[in-house]
């Protein structure tokens, strides 16, 4: 391989037939005179296009055609440079960095000699150790391309924002299920908002056994075995469930607080004393109405009991999984306005236990977050909720549903395979990697081949392919020609 163009952090490198290089390989151009190297990223592969190789071929093409008899001479013997110049590729890479003394920088301020210089492929693993991104805690993640184990850091995903991303079948929700399961066995307690009961199994094996994760996976149903009283609610918790959920009107929420803060006071809160009040309430027609409306759909839901054998408190789920569980909230028989609901509780729960330090922390996983998740409640839960501590991960296969400003803040996108120029451009104007790389390499993803972004990897994308779990995913699309 050798150098042949720079134009500010893109190069271009001559790449012959012997010589194998693909989308996402990183390669190292070493200046020996300078005593410093060029670190750059292959993202996209071209044939060279050299001045007279449409005519070569053209003629090649004419002669292979034509039924000639006898024997093709070639006294000086160029047929086969000819070969090598036809096939001979270009290689479009990105700057990445400059390594020195072993030690790898941000700088591209420089030039690497043409004809001195020598450019080799750079292991993964050799640009791992190069970057430090295992030094605490490692998550294995998968295989690089050269069939060894790559691993991250579980800090770089510590008080940080994460987007999984991909169309349908790539790995997705196969890939948080890892990482679910990585930062529980470092004693992290972890909370998941599983929309379509992908979760529920995951303390099992693949043949239906109990796995080394299975005390400390709890899974939630709403109806079920997840049910709440209403002593045991917040007003402001109560009040954003009937405003942003059931869309309660200003003047029949000023209403019902008044309700709420008289059964309290009287120590009669619960929901045969609520619809009681609102029954026994003297007050225009129309917001009794609106309050009963309201209510009727609390008691519909199944959420929400009198009975305190039913009942259950957060506060004791989080208690068995604050030194590192799942807490697996199953939304997948739960209709849209209840699924709101729910999701309006545990939020507003999640804050309320955090603020009085009764939490440490928690990491958050949402998959496809936009169809419970209120719109203000996308900043909500990167800024305010951020602080408090809890961190998110979104899962998601349609990218422009997530808000850009999220995107820009978010610290690492692990992407999976997309093909529709608006899904990429989305992504790639968010990640802090140039959108050439993301829209280049995403594209030609395989299936269950991520490429990582962000603070795990310092910066430097790396594609891996996921390992497998020993655990029963539930994810897999069913088939009836199987």
């Amino acid at each position: 391989m050798r150098l042949y163009r720079k134009e500010g952090n893109t190069v271009q490198i001559l790449c012959f037939p012997n010589e194998r290089a693909e989308k996402g390989d990183y390669l190292q151009i070493e200046d020996p005179k300078q005593g410093k190297g060029f670190l750059i990223q292959v993202i996209d592969v071209q044939f060279a296009n050299i001045p007279g190789i449409l005519e070569e071929l053209l003629r090649d093409a004419t002669s292979d055609s034509d039924e000639i008899n006898g024997r093709d001479l070639d006294p000086l013997e160029v047929t086969s440079q000819i070969t090598i110049i036809q096939d001979a590729r270009l290689l479009l890479c990105k700057i990445r960095g400059t390594i020195q003394n072993g030690k790898l920088s941000g700088s591209s301020d420089w030039l690497p000699s043409r004809s001195k210089s020598i450019t080799k492929k750079l292991a993964t693993p050799t640009l791992a150790t190069l970057l430090k991104i295992t030094e605490k805690m490692p998550i294995h993640v998968g295989e690089t391309k050269e069939f060894s184990p790559l691993k991250v850091d579980a800090t770089a995903l510590d008080g940080k924002l994460n987007i999984v991303t991909g169309k349908k079948g790539t790995g997705k929700s196969h890939f948080s299920k890892l990482l679910v399961l990585s930062l529980a066995n470092y004693g992290a307690p972890v909370v998941v908002l599983d929309l379509n009961g992908e979760y529920a199994q995951l303390g099992l094996t693949s043949d239906g056994k109990k796995s080394p994760h299975y005390e400390t996976i709890h899974v939630l149903t709403p109806a079920s075995n997840f049910k709440v009283g209403l002593a045991q609610i917040q007003l402001r918790v109560m009040i954003n469930i009937l405003v942003h959920a059931l869309h309660l009107p200003g003047t029949s929420t000023q209403e019902f607080r008044r309700i709420w803060r008289f059964l309290k006071e009287h120590t009669k809160l619960s929901l045969h004393e609520l619809g009681e009040a609102i029954r026994n309430r003297q007050c225009n027609h129309h917001v009794k109405d609106a309050l009963f409306s309201r209510y009727y759909t609390l008691v519909n839901s199944g959420f929400f009991t009198d009975d305190p054998a039913d009942a259950i408190t957060l506060e004791d789920c989080f208690t068995e999984i604050r030194t590192g569980g799942v807490l697996i909230i199953n939304l997948r028989d739960t209709s849209f306005v209840d699924r709101q609901i729910v999701v309006e509780y545990l939020l507003g729960k999640l804050v309320e236990m955090l603020a009085c330090w009764k939490m440490k922390a928690v990491f958050l996983f949402a998959e496809e977050a936009h169809l419970y998740l209120r719109e203000t409640y996308w900043n909500d839960i990167v800024t305010r909720m951020r602080h408090f501590g809890v961190f998110t991960t979104f899962v998601t296969n349609q990218p422009d549903t997530i808000r850009e400003n999220i995107y820009r803040q978010a610290d690492n996108i692990f992407l999976f395979n997309f093909t529709n120029e608006h899904d990429l451009e989305t992504v790639s104007r968010a990640a802090k990697v140039d959108s050439e790389t993301v829209k280049s390499i995403a594209r030609d993803l395989p299936i269950q081949h991520c490429l990582l972004l962000g603070r795990v990897v310092k910066d430097f994308p790396i594609v891996v392919k996921v390992r497998a779990l020993d655990v029963q995913t539930m994810g897999q699309t069913r088939l009836f020609f199987a």
